[in-house]
């Protein structure tokens, strides 16, 4: 396997990643990094993402809304999607690997891993249609 060349703009992704918690798309890294690199291409952001998501430095979010968001944080964990506003954001709770194994009972094939995604209304939307009921 050769040896990845050392480059600045996919640090500069991976750095940018690492200080937001929002998940934020391929658009939102590319619209950040132009100030630090007027000359970056949206290809050259895509492919770094995949090149980071394919080396498990960052996780690649498919959420459903058709765009890809990205994660810095590799560990194990969940994920709340607001179906009001869109947010994705991380959920703080012990991780249910065992049910890898509740899923394997009575088939026959093997389960290798699961993707859970939890959704309803984030706190500000939730906050937002409490104050509309009660108007």
């Amino acid at each position: 396997m050769a040896t990845l060349k050392h480059s600045k703009q996919r640090d500069a992704i991976l750095n940018f990643l690492m200080s937001r918690k929002d998940h934020p798309t391929a658009d939102v890294v590319y619209s950040h990094l132009r100030e630090e690199y007027p000359n970056i291409s949206l290809g050259t952001v895509y492919r770094n993402l995949t090149l980071l998501s394919e080396l498990g430095q960052i996780k690649r979010l498919h959420i459903g809304d058709g765009v890809d968001h990205f994660d810095a944080d590799t560990s194990q964990h969940y994920h709340f999607l607001c179906s009001e506003c869109g947010a994705v954001i991380d959920l703080k709770m012990e991780t249910i690997d065992h049910i890898n194994q509740l899923a394997g009972v009575g088939f026959d094939g093997q389960i290798a891993g699961n993707i859970t995604y939890f959704y309803g209304l984030c706190p500000k939307c939730s906050a937002k249609s409490g104050q509309q009921e009660g108007a």
